[in-house]
């Protein structure tokens, strides 16, 4: 049995799996990036794939104190629009 990897949601601060999340990277050109892949180089932060905690990190910008580079709007938009809302 294999082990399942977690994180932790910058906005909730829950526990999730690995794949229930959205990593957020910061590159080492300072770009800020929606990792879907999960596996690209640069600092990451999470967010749980759901509307409430997206809206939520937009509003308290909890990304950008994170990864210390402003995180343009794009990323939160590129967001909803991976949900299977």
């Amino acid at each position: 049995m294999q082990k399942v990897p977690t994180r932790k949601c910058l906005v909730s601060n829950k526990t999730f799996p690995k794949k229930e999340l959205f990593r957020v990277i910061r590159t080492p050109e300072n770009k800020v990036v929606l990792d879907i892949t999960g596996k690209q180089n640069g600092r990451g932060a999470y967010i749980h794939k759901d509307p409430i905690s997206i809206e939520k990190a937009r509003k308290t910008n909890v990304l950008s104190r994170i990864l210390e580079v402003e995180v343009p709007d794009e990323i939160y938009d590129r967001m909803y629009k991976f949900l299977d809302v």
